[in-house]
């Protein structure tokens, strides 16, 4: 598509408007917890960093943020499959049950799990404890960002012709060979786009994960609860800090983001 410049004054206003708005919106914010992070200097930081409860929080939120984002790349891929290949009757039923994690409350997530999995509750496990542990902190997060493999995978796996596949099987292929030979190389750009997506919805998930696990400090403790608890207790410089790496991890996922919304664009092009 051939790019077209701004040719008169509205549309340099709009440009402006819209670099006001993103500026607003991230420069700023990332401004004012860097500044905020290095008021007193590297050593707070790096003392805050050095602390046995924050370390275990951050591990924590990585360990379980790439388990969620391994279960819904898992079967955001299965999803996508079916509902861009098959027919069946419902498929408009599940098709939107995919986007309930969109519109529905992180918090009430975390409630509803408390409802199913915890104690007294209709699904409760004898074996192991869900709710307040870690299996709870992995349910949350995989929750909130179940869509986005499956929202990324589809258009792309639509757009994919069907001849190909239907020649391997008359060829003797197998269907996880047909998949992976002739599927695969055709969705990786959004299977990847969409796993970045995932894990950057894991990584600062707060809501859901801050009911299911009830925030144990020391145990239960994600990364963005430790955020919240340093606020509550005046630790300005713990805030702070945990902010700040989150936030440079949330900078360098959106600068895959966008070299991969290029490739994706350049790919469905």
């Amino acid at each position: 598509m051939r790019e077209i410049g701004p040719k008169n004054p509205l549309q340099i206003l709009l440009i402006l408007l819209v670099l006001a708005y993103a500026a607003a919106l991230i420069i700023a914010p990332i401004y004012a917890i860097s500044d905020g992070a290095i008021e007193r200097g590297w050593q707070p930081i790096k003392a805050t960093l050095q602390d046995d409860g924050v370390q275990h929080a951050l591990r924590i939120t990585f360990e379980f943020s790439i388990i969620a984002t391994l279960l819904n790349t898992f079967f955001g891929v299965i999803i996508a499959w079916v509902l861009a290949r098959q027919r069946f009757y419902g498929r408009t039923l599940v098709n939107a049950l995919v986007d309930i994690p969109f519109v529905f409350s992180p918090v009430i997530a975390g409630y509803t799990m408390i409802v199913l999995f915890g104690r007294n509750g209709w699904l409760e496990p004898t074996t192991f404890a869900i709710v307040f542990a870690y299996p709870g902190i992995i349910l949350a997060k995989t929750f909130v960002a179940l869509p986005f493999v499956s929202r990324e995978v589809g258009p792309v796996l639509e757009s994919l012709p069907i001849e190909p596949e239907e020649a391997a099987y008359t060829l003797g292929a197998s269907r996880w060979g047909t998949f992976w030979r002739i599927v695969m190389p055709g969705i990786w750009v959004g299977v990847i786009y969409g796993v970045v997506l995932t894990l950057a919805r894991s990584l600062g998930e707060f809501g859901a994960v801050a009911v299911v696990s009830g925030g144990i400090e020391g145990k239960t403790e994600t990364a963005t609860m430790y955020v919240y608890r340093a606020l509550h207790d005046r630790n300005r410089i713990g805030a702070y800090s945990i902010s700040l790496v989150l936030g440079a991890v949330s900078v360098l996922i959106l600068l895959v983001m966008s070299l991969l919304k290029w490739r994706l664009d350049r790919q469905r092009g």
